[in-house]
């Protein structure tokens, strides 16, 4: 079963204006072929259709609490979508509708993100093109499985910085800044995890690709307080076994801020998941929602 906590993973600035085309970008990251929902699928599935979970608990462990965190990726990347996407002007008064409000929205690279859905989020990629099943591998065996999840990561890190060079909007920027790191971490997880059962050293070949994060500004607070060395089990009690391949005496990556990894109890600290404001020209959530606002007061005074 899950717990869910009503704040994201990490703090988003508020963009200083709606921006549907650095939404568009961001879309990828939820629904490109190394997006989040790619991750997502992956490791969810493999940790459902798990052979031996008891015999081969540190590796169980591994790939449940990432599989944790990246339904927080999911989240965060859809968030920093939404709060990009939400229409041109949002205005928030009665809006002359003959006189097309949302002009500008014929120019917008990803307009059906707002036509259908509002500026909100949807498991596509940048091009609209769907997320599907086909992203998903989980064959059962255990080491396969590992070197997919570790090639998905490296491919995820180059995908989110490809993303990350393509817009200079803050709030975009934060959402890859924090990701890059904690792909990281990721990559990381499944090398070590690889080496322990094969013997391969693989995590010589990380960074894979050679993403020297002390370059990204964005990076650099979640470097600072040694996100880069941390693995969280999203559990309280749960998953601790995957101290058995995260810990043990080994380090961060050459190139990070130096230290032991280390398992941590929960989840990060994360930030407050902003208020998006409604768009009423395109009745969301409604045309006139002063009677909505009405109602909801009413049920939240009734549930204190």
């Amino acid at each position: 079963m899950f717990m869910r906590i009503d704040r994201l993973q990490a703090e988003l600035p508020e963009p200083k204006a709606p921006n549907p085309n650095a939404a568009a970008a961001l879309q990828e990251l939820l629904g490109g072929k190394y997006g989040e929902m790619s991750t997502l699928g992956n490791y969810m599935f493999q940790s459902f259709n798990f052979r031996n979970k008891s015999k081969l608990r540190p590796f169980y462990s591994l790939v449940s609490a990432i599989f944790a965190e990246e339904l927080g990726h999911v989240e965060l990347v859809s968030t920093g979508v939404s709060m990009l996407g939400c229409g041109p002007g949002n205005p928030k008064e009665m809006v002359d509708v003959s006189k097309a409000p949302f002009k500008e929205m014929e120019n917008a690279r990803l307009a059906g993100s707002f036509l259908s859905n509002g500026g909100g989020s949807m498991p596509m990629n940048s091009n609209a093109a769907s997320w599907n099943m086909d992203m998903v591998t989980t064959t059962g065996n255990l080491i396969i499985d590992l070197l997919h999840n570790f090639h998905l990561e490296c491919g995820a890190r180059i995908h989110k910085l490809r993303v990350y060079e393509t817009m200079t909007e803050p709030t975009g920027r934060e959402v890859c800044g924090y990701l890059l790191v904690r792909g990281s971490v990721h990559a990381h997880a499944y090398a070590l995890a690889l080496k322990k059962l094969t013997g391969v050293s693989i995590e010589k070949m990380l960074p894979t690709p050679n993403i020297d994060l002390s370059r990204i500004p964005e990076c650099q607070k979640y470097l600072n307080e040694g996100s880069h060395r941390r693995l969280y089990r999203f559990s309280p009690s749960d998953y601790e076994e995957a101290a058995g391949v995260w810990s043990n005496d080994e380090v961060a990556l050459p190139g990070d801020p130096p230290g032991q990894l280390e398992v941590v109890d929960g989840h990060p600290e994360g930030g407050k998941i902003p208020e998006l404001d409604g768009n009423y020209g395109a009745f969301a959530p409604d045309y006139a929602p002063q009677e909505i606002f009405e109602i909801a007061s009413k049920l939240y005074k009734k549930s204190r």
